[in-house]
């Protein structure tokens, strides 16, 4: 019924309805949850996001939009009744506008590009996710993408002033703008991170930032997880702020080493620390975190001498996701973010859990910020490893509500996290949610079933209200 109404639209939109091609839609980067879509459609433009819009709301036909399909929390998931709104084919960069700093992009261009277009002006949109060659903005919007650089500049959220968005009537809002502020309820804030349940995006009005003058990056090998851990504190206890404070342990280290030779110590634990700002300003800060790493135990600090010696540094962080897949059969990455004083413990604690299911996990992750992103190791062909791997991660998001976190950084909910959502918060704000959903798509055919569980669901898995019970770890304080 809701193919139909796509066919019937005029002008005619692209539309694909058989099950070969549609297979390209059945999951995102979270791989292991697939489902066939009833259709898929592309539209050219806003207007045809509109007009498909209102056509599957008239047949209660649920819509899932998706973006480069590299978020990797099932966000982008279809359901079999579902019709996948793909928004690749729109990716005009409408403007750059030097003067006031700001692009204003369709949702289908790619993280990157936006910086490769504001270079010229000598600009750059902050935002960089590992996927930022192949993520789109839409996608950055939906699932409030962070990255790297998120220590200093933080979120999508804090870098996008405007988005117009389709509503699940139909209708286009436009929320934000080029000022600096407005009036009325912070809907932008709502909108970044709702994982496409309240509004399709088909238009973002981005902040750019100029590139600083200089940048250093410093390379510190440690014995220990823990001490990487501590040193991590002992930078942003110093009142130091780098654009980059990343962080990976032995499992990925010898990972990336197999698979780039790219010359990493051995050791442990590695971090990897930028700054920048003006000259006097970076010099003063690389001296400063150079002194804090040996303090802290670091055996050996290298700091990049050139661009290209940068580049390889990076190289070893940005890829460290794909070294991982190729070494081990299965995998997925986790998404939870802790108080920093914690991060010590927290590790270890990881550690032990998985020690406690028989499985191996690596740590690569935004330290800065104390934004983990745990890789659980599992083999597929082998019955019941998906399962332990599953409830190994459960324990671990669990960890990071009891010692004052939360369940995702960056990643966004999806259809992965949806049981510790019922840890983390209550009935009321649960209803709160739903609420606001409902605000914005009465009819419910917004990605339905994602971010936000019902509350039904939460009484069936025995989540409500366990946050008030559950005992945090006797060694890892609460805050």
């Amino acid at each position: 019924m809701g193919a139909a109404a796509l066919q019937a639209l005029h002008p005619p939109v692209s539309v694909i309805l058989d099950r070969e091609r549609l297979a390209a839609f059945e999951m995102d980067a979270y791989i292991q949850k697939r489902a066939l879509p009833l259709a898929a459609v592309l539209p050219d433009d806003e207007s045809q996001v509109q007009a498909v819009v209102k056509a599957l709301k008239a047949t209660g036909t649920p819509i899932v939009s998706r973006g480069a399909g590299t978020g990797i929390s099932g966000g982008a998931t279809p359901t079999p009744d579902s019709v996948v709104l793909a928004l690749s084919k729109m990716r005009r960069i409408v403007e750059i506008d030097r003067n006031a700093r700001l692009a204003v992009v369709e949702p289908g261009v790619r993280n990157l590009a936006v910086s490769e277009a504001a270079e010229p002006a000598g600009l750059f949109f902050a935002p960089d996710p590992s996927s930022q060659s192949i993520s789109s903005i839409g996608g950055n919007v939906a699932e409030n993408a962070g990255g790297i650089h998120c220590l200093k500049y933080g979120l999508t959220v804090h870098n996008v002033v405007g988005v117009r968005v389709i509503d699940g009537d139909g209708d286009c809002l436009e929320i934000g703008g080029r000022s600096l502020d407005s009036a009325g309820y912070d809907l932008l804030a709502v909108m970044t991170g709702s994982e496409g349940n309240l509004g399709v995006v088909t238009q973002a009005t981005l902040r750019l930032l100029p590139r600083p003058e200089v940048t250093e990056t410093l390379l510190a090998a440690f014995d220990s997880a823990t001490e990487a851990a501590e040193c991590v504190g002992s930078i942003i206890g110093a009142g130091i702020v780098p654009a980059a404070l990343e962080m990976m342990d032995r499992v990925v280290i010898e990972a990336v080493e197999r698979s780039m030779h790219l010359g990493l110590p051995k050791c442990q634990a590695l971090l990897l620390v930028e700054v920048d700002g003006i000259a006097e300003e970076a010099t003063d800060m690389r001296a400063r975190v150079e002194a804090l790493l040996h303090e802290s135990g670091a055996r050996e600090v290298r700091t990049a001498s050139d661009e290209a010696e940068r580049a390889n540094l990076w190289k070893a962080r940005k890829g460290a996701f794909a070294a991982l897949a190729m070494m081990y059969p299965d995998y997925y990455t986790m998404d939870g973010a802790i108080p920093r004083r914690a991060l010590p413990q927290v590790l270890d604690r990881i550690y032990e859990l998985a020690n406690e299911a028989g499985l191996v996990v690596g740590n690569v992750f935004h330290a800065g910020d104390g934004n983990l992103h745990p890789c659980l190791f599992y083999d597929g062909t082998k019955p019941g490893e998906l399962e332990r791997s599953e409830a190994l991660g459960g324990r671990i998001l669990e960890l990071c509500i009891d010692v004052g976190g939360t369940i995702t950084g960056e990643h966004g909910v999806g259809l992965e996290k949806l049981k510790q959502m019922c840890s983390q918060f209550r009935e009321p704000e649960i209803a709160a949610f739903h609420d606001v959903k409902h605000a914005f798509d009465p009819a419910g055919i917004l990605n339905p079933g994602k971010a936000v569980p019902t509350l039904k669901r939460c009484a069936e898995w025995g989540g409500l209200h366990v946050r008030a019970g559950r005992l945090p770890h006797p060694d890892i304080p609460r805050f």
